[in-house]
């Protein structure tokens, strides 16, 4: 078995730099091969180029993994913000999507129980202030409103 732990800058160490150059980190819109989505098949081509380096001198591969990438910290900042902005985006999806709900089962419930007779104007506001609470991060204060929508 060969180990390719080294970091003495052999060719096992090319092939890894090689492959791990060659692939992103996360798949993107494309849909392609990454490191963290695909390890198996990035393993196996890991496998093969290292085979292919090291046959001519009638060495043979048992196995190969990849057990840890180390990135340069600007890169691995990158990546962090882009993790953390797909959480926001993925988390404010859910929030909106919950909240739209919430709004249409309020809309819903008023006109089947008759509690209030709403025309298109006071429909929008008041849609427009349950998505304001349902979706802000932040408290909100209670207004208090004496005049009417039509001043």
């Amino acid at each position: 078995m060969v180990s390719c732990a080294s970091t003495g800058g052999g060719g096992d160490e090319h092939a890894v730099r090689h492959i791990a150059s060659s692939y992103p980190y996360t798949s993107g819109a494309d849909g392609g091969l990454s490191l963290r989505d695909n390890a198996d098949e990035i393993t196996q081509r890991l496998s093969d180029e290292i085979a292919a380096r090291v046959r001519p001198a009638g060495v043979t591969i048992a196995e190969s993994r990849l057990t840890r990438l180390s990135y340069a910290p600007e890169i691995a900042q990158a990546m962090l913000r882009q993790q953390q902005a797909n959480a926001v985006v993925g988390a404010r999806t859910r929030i909106v999507e919950g909240a739209v709900g919430m709004v249409q089962l309020a809309l819903r419930r008023l006109q089947e129980e008759d509690v209030v007779e709403l025309d298109e104007e006071r429909k929008a506001a008041m849609v427009s202030n349950l998505l304001v609470v349902l979706c802000s991060e932040q408290a909100t204060q209670q207004v208090v409103n004496t005049g009417s929508l039509y001043q």
